[in-house]
């Protein structure tokens, strides 16, 4: 089913993930090293923060569960379906997120908590923008789900069935689009420090235009 995907899903997938481990590094890297491209840690982290934790940690962590679903309710709210689909409101949602990265970099600049909920918002808002298509799960923020994937499809080859070429080939490129962006964040953050965020807020930006006509053309 995944071989139905428009050959732009393979280009905005990388470049997302690029972003997504762009922004995390800095997340990391910057005070309380705080995780924003996904939850699943942060969750944990509440859990064990209720017992052993300050009140304003508890709060901290809350807030950034709670933005990054805020983040995917507003993608859910812009494109009506979880289906990819060329002409919906995919640049409005760059847009946002360039916005909202840009509100993270002001708030981070004064070690505000708010710039770390509203970087996950952003996160949160990228990965509900691509999320399936025939049957195919995009997601461009985190790989946890991409290794399961590819380990499922792995143990079919070995039991005899085809590989999915483009499927594996989509899944890889999103690996190491974020595990780029994650350097690139890292050398960059070392470099300009939390200015370093112009850089995902212009690449946001740029795809947002390029969809847009690029949706106009083929439309």
């Amino acid at each position: 089913m995944i071989s139905k995907l428009p050959k732009w899903v393979e280009v905005g997938a990388f470049v997302l993930a690029l972003v997504a481990g762009f922004v995390n590094a800095i997340g990391l890297l910057s005070f309380e090293h705080q995780s924003v491209s996904h939850v699943s840690g942060t969750a944990t982290f509440l859990g064990t923060s209720l017992f052993n934790g300050s009140l304003l940690q508890v709060f901290h962590l809350l807030g950034i569960l709670l933005s990054f679903l805020i983040g995917s309710a507003l993608a859910g709210f812009l494109l009506h379906g979880a289906t990819l689909k060329l002409g919906k409101h995919y640049d409005t949602g760059l847009f946002i997120e360039a916005i909202l990265l840009l509100g993270a970099l002001a708030s981070l600049l004064n070690e505000f908590f708010l710039g770390h909920f509203l970087a996950s918002a952003a996160c949160g808002l990228q990965n509900a923008l691509a999320t399936k298509y025939s049957g195919a799960v995009v997601r461009t923020t985190h790989v946890t789900g991409i290794f399961t994937d590819l380990g499922i499809m792995i143990g079919a080859v070995l039991r005899g069935e085809p590989l999915d070429t483009r499927k594996a080939k989509l899944f890889c490129l999103i690996i190491l689009g974020f595990i780029i962006g994650g350097a690139a964040g890292t050398v960059s953050y070392a470099e300009y420090h939390f200015y370093a965020l112009l850089l995902p807020v212009t690449v946001c930006l740029i795809c947002a235009v390029v969809y847009r006509l690029y949706s106009r053309n083929h439309n």
